[in-house]
């Protein structure tokens, strides 16, 4: 019975006297009897068990190796790491045939050699005697006489698949699709109409999630594309001005001078060389998330210059743009090694801007904040690389090697 906590307020105004009960005693939560635990006893000891031995097949394999028994012999560890590369080779070459199927006829490629031949002033990649072709339009992919280090890479591409199933794979192929996007290019300026500017009504137009409603050519629809990376372009999006307790490097600047003064030597480049007299403002103001779009006259310039490259020029221009998220960088990247110049020609700064340049401007505040509190393993390093990579990518398509 749970004793009374409150009096009755009726009670207490007639006057009547009240009895309040008794306190009970105080109940235990469990009625279980306390035992300790009862651990059971060793009932008794024998001999330990006997060591492991080596199976026949190794106690053989010792017997019938002539090697040199010391570890620390040159000699042993050239061995054990060709016998190791030999025991990788046949696991991925068992890893493929399972996944491809025993039954598959691509299982293997059916190439053996890759070589680059010069045919008809052209470059082309050979597969043994079968030229590389377009998976497409099935055309031999013919690469210009003046890009043989393009044509070195693709034949090292097609060389490191281990099979024909690999070659359907877009990510394992990366330089094949960017030659083949700079090919679709030039094919549809080809077939575009030379009268009245209009496209020719007999050839197919390209298709694109992105380009505008009134694109008719592949080419006009990457201008229109890339002209929105310039309105969030990110080597124009700053961090805040620096606090009073604001982080600085071992020069005294801060995340925002740092990338002021990134971004100055582009666009400064860039408005000396190719897009003349035209100023960029930068896309985040400091209280606003909203981007803020270049004037009318700087995407004008932007475009025409855009609409006036070269095939080759704007595929790798739009592999740049994409990788970096940045308009101004790419096309700083396309303006130094271009082999047609791309507007710029023989004005050139006394700084080399290539694959490092191009990739630390693109990220400055990743490289800020994980120099102050670390990378994470297998997505920060790789991140680096990859984007080092697709820049390096860019050069090889847009560059030449005149005789």
């Amino acid at each position: 019975m749970k004793a009374a906590t409150t009096l009755p307020l009726r009670a207490m105004a007639l006057g009547l006297p009240l009895r309040l009960p008794a306190r009970m005693g105080a109940r235990v939560i469990s009625s279980t009897t306390q035992k300790p635990a009862d651990v059971a006893p060793i009932v008794g000891t024998g001999p330990p068990p006997p060591a492991p031995t080596a199976s026949a097949a190794a106690t053989l394999a010792a017997k019938e190796y002539q090697g040199p028994r010391n570890s620390e012999d040159p000699m042993a560890r050239v061995q054990r790491r060709r016998r190791q590369a030999e025991l990788l080779k046949n696991a991925k070459e068992l890893k493929n045939a399972a996944a491809m199927g025993a039954s598959s006829g691509m299982k293997r490629r059916f190439w053996k050699d890759v070589s680059v031949k010069e045919v008809h002033g052209a470059l082309e990649v050979h597969l043994d005697a079968r030229p590389l072709r377009h998976p497409v339009t099935k055309d031999i992919v013919r690469l210009p006489a003046t890009k043989k280090h393009l044509a070195s890479a693709l034949a090292i591409e097609w060389d490191h698949l281990t099979s024909a199933q690999q070659a359907t794979r877009q990510h394992l192929i990366p330089l094949t699709s960017l030659v083949c996007r700079a090919l679709d290019i030039e094919a549809d300026d080809a077939a575009a109409a030379t009268k009245g500017g209009q496209r020719d009504p007999n050839a197919p137009a390209p298709f694109s999630s992105t380009g505008g409603e009134g694109d008719v050519t592949i080419r006009a629809q990457i201008a229109t594309t890339l002209l929105r990376y310039l309105d969030t372009d990110s080597l124009l999006c700053w961090a805040p001005p620096a606090g009073e307790f604001d982080p600085v490097n071992e020069a005294g600047e801060s995340l925002r001078q740092v990338q002021e003064r990134t971004a100055g030597e582009v666009t400064d480049f860039m408005a000396r060389h190719v897009w003349k007299g035209h100023e960029f403002v930068p896309v985040l103001d400091e209280s606003s998330i909203m981007p803020r779009k270049q004037g009318a006259a700087v995407r004008e310039a932007v475009r025409e210059w855009l609409l006036s490259l070269g095939p080759w020029e704007l595929a790798g221009l739009e592999r740049g743009a994409l990788a970096g998220k940045s308009l101004i960088t790419a096309s700083r990247l396309v303006a130094e090694w271009s082999e047609h110049g791309a507007g710029v020609g023989a004005q050139k700064d006394g700084k080399v801007f290539g694959v490092e340049e191009a990739a630390r401007a693109t990220s400055l505040e990743v490289s800020w904040q994980t120099g102050r509190w670390g990378e994470v393993e297998d997505t920060h390093d790789v991140e680096k690389e990859d984007l080092r990579r697709q820049m390096g990518s860019v050069i090889l398509l847009v560059s030449g090697v005149k005789e």
